[in-house]
């Protein structure tokens, strides 16, 4: 299993990684990002007006671990090359069973 996280900026680069690596199934969630927590975080009523993180997506995938290994190599290729403060993240994790 593959987790990806990013800015919904490189949402489509996620795209076309994925594909590159052949990923061709996987399921992504709208997320909100949080670096730092601000002291007024704390404080704030529970139904802010504002939103409080940066846009960002979460994919994962069940796929084998060939087309895992190509997409870190292709995420780790994209990080170096692009000047962000947030950049491509990316988790294996092993799966023990599953149905």
């Amino acid at each position: 299993m593959v987790i990806v996280t990013t800015a919904e900026e490189y949402q489509e680069t996620i795209f076309k990684l994925f594909k590159k690596a052949g990923i061709e199934t996987f399921s992504g969630s709208d997320i909100d990002g949080y670096k730092k927590r601000s002291p007024f975080f704390y404080t704030s009523s529970w139904f802010p007006s504002e939103r409080g993180g940066v846009a960002s997506n979460l994919f994962f995938s069940f796929t084998e671990e060939e087309k895992v290994t190509r997409l870190f190599a292709y995420i780790k290729e994209f990080n170096k090359s692009t000047d962000t403060a947030n950049p491509i993240r990316a988790v294996e994790i092993p799966i023990e069973r599953s149905i």
